[in-house]
């Protein structure tokens, strides 16, 4: 894994490298108290936010952010903080489709160094999942190919997981497709991490027997 330029504090720990973390939530409120720490930091050391929420929160992310001292501008959207709607990302076309999204993430940290950023922060939210769209029942495979990607870069990734809304079994294969997991507002090494290349063979043995 690739090393961050500075360490990055996340949820009680101190990062020295590129992190793919799952973070699991009872509530909006305990998320922005985990991460908004974590958005600042890196707002103000002059680093990328690229953020993915629900449409219908967009605008309460933007004042949260605002709240907590990250300016936004108006007349730069794409500049050093970018609050992305689902259907600009996950859900383009209306469908989630993984390669594409696969395509987008590494465009976003791409450019975010051709840009000049030194670190982006992308903090995306999941819940898109579980909107009744085309291709929604491909979020695990997808979240363990990011593996195959994230590595290549020194940035931190953090997708974030309503409780309240997703059930135990898609819960838990979430946990095994990322190497390191936010539960109670902590950040740890997750021992239920499998390898991308394991777990995409399991998926399709799953796929088999119930084909």
């Amino acid at each position: 894994m690739s090393r961050t330029t500075q360490p990055v504090n996340l949820a009680g720990s101190v990062l020295h490298r590129t992190c793919h973390a799952c973070a699991f939530f009872h509530s909006r409120e305990e998320e922005y108290n985990v991460l908004l720490p974590f958005a600042k930091e890196g707002f103000e050391r002059g680093e990328k936010l690229f953020h993915v929420v629900d449409r219908d929160h967009r605008a309460e992310r933007l004042r949260r952010l605002e709240d907590a001292g990250i300016r936004i501008s108006s007349s730069e959207p794409n500049g050093q903080v970018e609050v992305r709607p689902w259907e600009d990302a996950y859900l383009r076309g209306g469908r989630f489709d993984q390669s594409s999204m696969l395509g987008l993430i590494g465009e976003a940290l791409e450019g975010g160094k051709t840009d000049g950023y030194g670190l982006t922060r992308l903090w995306a939210n999941m819940e898109w999942a579980l909107e009744e769209m085309p291709g929604v029942e491909d979020l695990v495979e997808y979240e363990t190919r990011l593996n195959h990607i994230l590595p290549k870069y020194d940035d931190v990734v953090v997708c974030t997981y309503d409780l309240n809304k997703f059930g135990a079994g898609v819960v838990m294969d979430i946990m095994r497709t990322h190497p390191m997991v936010i539960i109670g507002s902590m950040l740890q090494e997750n021992p239920f991490f499998v390898p991308p290349d394991e777990f995409l063979r399991e998926l399709r043995g799953r796929a088999a027997i119930a084909g």
